[in-house]
């Protein structure tokens, strides 16, 4: 019973990818994203998942800021790039 109230505050890999990608669209509770922020500290996967798609909305945002009629401005390219850059 000890070890319940212990564990109460962690989530596992898959729930944190779940809050992960509600946090993205502003779903994620307080407290959801407190025991995101716990987990990405010692779990490496969840962790390089978060930055990953992080990455990948900024990188949407960018591009749909753009008319999908038109290429990219060299602007919009080079920070793209630096994203992908920061996230390897």
């Amino acid at each position: 019973m000890g070890n319940h109230k212990l564990t109460k505050g962690f989530i596992s890999c898959q729930e944190a990818g779940n809050i992960c990608d509600k946090s993205q669209y502003k779903e994620a509770s307080f407290w959801q994203r407190f025991k995101l922020s716990l987990h990405i500290f010692w779990c490496e996967k969840c962790n390089a998942y978060v930055k990953r798609n992080s990455a990948l909305s900024k990188m949407l945002k960018l591009y749909s800021e753009e008319n999908c009629n038109q290429h990219l401005s060299e602007t919009k390219k080079t920070k793209l790039e630096a994203i992908i850059d920061q996230n390897k």
